[in-house]
C-alpha cells in the first residue's frame, strides 16, 4: 500500500489572507509530497509495514527496523501532521461544542488557551509544531515537539497543530513567527478539532 498525498479539501487561496496561495501551494506539493515519497522510499523493502496505517507506523515505532526508523520518523511524521495541518485550516469559524468547554475548564478561560499556545509556539525552538493534544488520561494538553515528530510517537492524540517551520511562514510573515501564529488562531476548523476531540475521548485518532 502506497501512501499517497491527500487533497487539500479547499482552494490553496481559501486562506488569505492569513495564509497566502503561494505559501499553500509550495507547502502541499513540495514539501508534504517529498515526505510522502520519503517514507515510501524508506518502506518499499517491507511489504509487512508497506500493509500498515500511518498510524499504526506511528504508533509503534520501537518495532521498527532500525535501517527505518529515522526515516519513518521523519517522514511518516512529516506526512501525518500535514494531513492533519490542511484539515485543521478553514476561515470564519469560532471555537464551540465540547472542545471549548473542555479548554476553558483546562486552562480556565479560551483566552488563556490561546496565550499559552501562542507563547508555546513562539518560543518553539528551531522546526518544529506545537501541539494541543489529549494525554493518557484523556486531558488535553500542550505539547511542543522538534522536527516533524508526531504526538502519536509519544502515545499522545493529536486535536490541534501548527507547523512552525519556516516553509510555512517565510513567504508571507518572514521571520514574523508571532505574527504568523496570530493569523492562525482567524483560520482554524474547529469543527474538525472538536470532532478529534470527541473520537479521542474514546481512544480513536482521527
Amino acid at each position: 500500500m502506497l501512501h499517497i498525498l491527500p487533497e487539500i479539501p479547499y482552494a490553496y487561496n481559501a486562506l488569505e489572507p492569513y495564509i497566502d496561495a503561494e505559501t499553500m501551494k509550495i507547502h502541499h506539493t513540495k514539501h508534504h509530497q517529498t515526505y510522502v515519497d520519503k517514507l515510501n522510499a524508506a518502506l518499499e523493502n517491507h511489504k509487512d509495514l508497506q500493509e500498515k496505517t500511518l498510524h499504526e507506523l506511528l504508533g509503534k515505532m520501537e518495532l521498527l527496523p532500525e535501517t527505518i526508523k529515522t526515516a519513518v520518523r521523519n517522514h511518516g511524521g512529516g506526512h501525518a501532521n500535514h494531513t492533519l495541518f490542511w484539515q485543521t485550516l478553514k476561515t470564519g469559524e469560532k471555537p464551540d461544542g465540547k472542545i471549548l468547554t473542555s479548554l476553558v475548564d483546562t486552562f480556565g478561560s479560551y483566552g488563556n488557551f490561546e496565550k499559552e499556545f501562542t507563547e508555546g509556539a513562539a518560543g518553539l525552538f528551531g522546526s518544529g509544531w506545537m501541539w494541543l493534544v489529549l494525554d493518557e488520561k484523556r486531558k488535553p494538553v500542550l505539547l511542543p515537539l522538534p522536527n516533524q515528530d508526531s504526538p502519536i510517537m509519544h502515545g499522545k492524540i493529536p486535536l490541534l497543530g501548527l507547523d512552525v517551520w519556516e516553509h510555512a511562514y517565510y513567504l508571507k510573515y518572514q521571520n514574523r513567527r508571532p505574527d504568523y501564529i496570530k493569523a492562525f488562531f482567524k483560520i482554524i476548523n474547529w469543527t474538525a478539532v472538536n470532532d478529534r476531540y470527541e473520537a479521542g475521548l474514546e481512544g480513536i485518532i482521527l
